[in-house]
């Protein structure tokens, strides 16, 4: 298929035409003497050669048709980009304040933790389509599935603990990815939810909201964040803590409902953990998703302008030397 990138300079073509003559002079004559009645010119009124018109037209048409810049389409053909649809689930409950994880050295709370190394890895995801959930008493969608990582990882900075409540609604924040999901498709549909545990709030339990995941073909990653002990200090020395019994009497059901849908369960005590769970996610199998049609183009214009310039080459040889 032809097509012109800027077919509007056609209306060039008749420019030369249209354009003012120069006014023909006449020859002056030499009257001979002796009464004779013919005359000499003394030149003669340089009338072009029709070849060289014919070759003039030939240029200007040449170069016109080259600056519209002709190009040749090719059949249409559908680019495949690969990656990930995956939604994020982040707990924003009160339990997240508990200071139990290292970072950098230093002692942080738990969504500090998640907040630092979730962000790098929604950093890394170039290709993937990644959403946001925030969840506590209820949970809400801070950010629809994008390409844009950037304003997801801006959307996650921005979040702060008790934002939403204070209580873990583990069963909602499943039961809206669901639904986001439902919307698309083609996806192959990944909820990745980090808490720290148990439900104890919201519309569904996370068992009615596993049973419409399956439904929908959503598989379920939970990663239970949580040390399995901390060492208080005392007056008269220090004792050991438990600080995560809730997300251990969960874990079972966490298991049970993540291997329902396909999925696993994860237990991130430290910041390398949380880490090496991300790089397990990323061997998730990506899905080819059809982004956009690209037609081959093949530019024309040399093809035009080489002969125009050739021939206007060949002309002034010949104006030079003929």
């Amino acid at each position: 298929m032809l097509s012109l990138q800027w077919p509007w300079l056609l209306l060039l073509l008749p420019l030369p035409w249209l354009l003012p003559r120069k006014a023909k002079t006449t020859a002056a004559a030499l009257r001979l003497p002796m009464g004779l009645s013919h005359s000499l010119p003394l030149g003669s009124d340089p009338t072009p050669n029709r070849a060289w018109q014919v070759i003039a037209v030939l240029i200007w048409l040449l170069a016109v048709g080259a600056a519209t810049r002709p190009l040749w389409l090719g059949e249409p053909v559908a680019l495949k980009r690969e990656g990930r649809d995956l939604m994020v689930a982040v707990d924003l409950s009160g339990s997240m304040r508990v200071e139990d994880m290292q970072l950098n050295g230093q002692l942080v709370d738990r969504f500090t933790m998640i907040r630092q190394v979730l962000g790098d890895f929604i950093e890394r995801r170039d290709g993937d389509r990644l959403g946001l959930i925030l969840f506590a008493n209820d949970a809400y969608l801070q950010a629809p599935l994008t390409f844009d990582r950037k304003t997801v990882k801006r959307f996650l900075q921005e979040a702060e603990l008790g934002l939403v409540g204070t209580q873990t609604a583990i069963g909602s924040a499943i039961a809206l990815a669901t639904k986001r999901f439902e919307q698309l498709e083609q996806s192959n549909r990944v909820l990745v939810l980090l808490t720290d545990g148990e439900n104890t709030a919201g519309k569904f339990t996370p068992e009615q909201a596993v049973q419409f995941a399956k439904q929908a073909n959503v598989t379920l990653y939970t990663i239970g964040v949580g040390a399995s002990e901390i060492r208080e200090r005392r007056l008269f020395g220090s004792r050991t803590q438990n600080p995560s019994k809730e997300l251990d009497k969960a874990e079972a059901s966490f298991i049970k409902l993540s291997e329902s849908t396909g999925g696993q369960y994860f237990r991130a005590r430290s910041t390398d953990e949380l880490e090496q769970i991300y790089q397990a996610i990323d061997q998730l199998q990506p899905i080819e998703r059809e982004q956009t049609k690209w037609r081959p183009q093949t530019e024309l214009y040399p093809w035009l302008l080489c002969p125009a310039l050739l021939l206007l080459f060949v002309t002034a040889l010949g104006r030079r030397f003929g």
